[in-house]
């Protein structure tokens, strides 16, 4: 699945579902998805590919950098670093005696890019590959939670979608283009409602004590327990926008 991060949420573009037993895509697998993206977008419109340890490998990255397309990939921890003067290094080795350190233009996976090692509190590391600066990787990787906030849309915290008892891929993928516009929908009610209705209540922390799809899915909830006339209006206003945008490609 490709999705476009906006306000930390993962807004999906593409996705594909695959028929094996890995659990995980190749690199044909998401050049295909690519291409299909830079056909409706265009390739000028992607400020870069974030993604994690499962989309790594040469060829990938060999594709993405012959077609300029900037990215940030986590790679696993056991996986080597070149230096330029020809010295391979295990990132345990190059962390003994700092937690943080940053590379550029060293061989990692076969391809030159810039690197950055953090050694994390549960024993754990960072290890970000890309063609952005060094320093920069950490604040471009972070936009990946984006996708993870999605999921957690589309599962346990938001339609349990993992409970469904479908098999077929086909039919599953149309699911998910409804489980999707309802996530849309949602995210959508709740951040009109934050901005023109009630602002969202915050923590201590100071961030919201519920997020906009959670605002949304609950009004809506409430909305087919207990209609009332102010939760309708609101409710079919925000739908007959997101329509109109939909029409609009």
């Amino acid at each position: 699945m490709i999705v476009a991060s906006f306000d930390g949420l993962g807004i999906p573009l593409y996705w594909q579902l695959l028929d094996n037993k890995s659990g995980n895509s190749c690199y044909k697998n998401r050049i295909e998805i690519l291409e299909k993206v830079i056909f409706v977008i265009g390739k000028e419109r992607i400020a870069g590919i974030v993604g994690d340890r499962e989309f790594i490998g040469a060829s990938w990255f060999k594709y993405l950098k012959i077609h300029n397309i900037p990215f940030c990939m986590r790679l696993p921890k056991h996986h080597l670093l070149t230096l330029k003067n020809g010295s391979i290094y295990h990132i345990e080795c190059l962390l003994k005696q700092q937690k943080e350190r940053y590379f550029h233009d060293v061989l990692v996976d076969g391809i030159v890019c810039n690197v950055m090692l953090k050694k994390l509190s549960n024993n754990d590391f960072l290890f970000l590959a890309g063609q952005f600066k060094a320093k920069k990787l950490g604040e471009v990787y972070r936009k990946r939670w984006a996708i993870e906030v999605l999921f957690q849309n589309l599962k346990s915290r938001g339609f349990d979608l993992e409970s469904t008892h479908l098999k077929c891929i086909k039919k599953l993928s149309s699911l998910l283009v409804f489980v999707c516009l309802a996530a849309a929908i949602c995210y959508s009610i709740g951040k009109y409602y934050n901005g023109k209705v009630q602002k969202i209540k915050a923590k201590n922390h100071g961030y919201m004590a519920k997020s906009f799809f959670r605002t949304g899915l609950d009004l809506l909830r409430e909305l087919l327990k207990n209609p009332n006339s102010d939760l309708v209006n609101l409710s079919y206003k925000i739908i007959r926008v997101f329509c109109k945008l939909i029409k609009q490609k």
